[in-house]
């Protein structure tokens, strides 16, 4: 049974699915048919990770997930994994990088159908002249993770502590 419970964003509310004890998905504003809203301590832990990312406290993920996908899309999945916060590849570079130089078009069905929104930062990955292409969550959300991403990665650059 997926089990889900809500956290807001600055994209919007996001969808946090869990079936035993692995997030199987994070979505903006969709919730899958036949889940039941509850709150588990892996939906509490994502939602509290996702508030720190966005307080830009935390540029990565420590979260059990649920790997289900073909194994092209998990390999996929886990090269996004390596895209560092702040930078962008293509689906070229994911390509090449999944061994699979021709399979362009099949990492982008890949970075559509990731499950888990921002976690899994397929909103890292853009089209061969840095122009932004699809996105699950929509262009806006994209355009505003990248932008965010890009901004706390150079002001925490150049920051001075004592």
């Amino acid at each position: 049974m997926i089990r889900y419970m809500c956290c807001d964003s600055p994209i919007g509310k996001l969808v946090v699915c869990e079936e035993s004890d692995r997030l199987v998905a994070i979505r903006l504003n969709e919730i899958p048919i036949g889940a039941v809203p509850e709150e588990t301590s892996v939906g509490k832990e994502a939602c509290s990770q996702l508030v720190d990312y966005f307080r830009g406290q935390r540029k990565d993920f420590q979260l059990p997930l649920a790997w289900k996908g073909t194994p092209f899309r998990q390999r996929v999945w886990q090269v996004l994994l390596d895209i560092p916060y702040g930078e962008t590849r293509t689906y070229a570079q994911v390509a090449e990088a999944v061994g699979s130089p021709k399979a362009v078009r099949a990492v982008g069905g890949a970075c559509h159908d990731n499950p888990w929104l921002i976690v899994v930062p397929c909103h890292r990955v853009v089209g061969s002249s840095g122009q932004l292409t699809g996105y699950a969550a929509g262009l806006e959300a994209k355009r505003f993770l990248l932008e965010y991403e890009t901004r706390n990665a150079q002001s925490q650059l150049f920051s001075c502590r004592d």
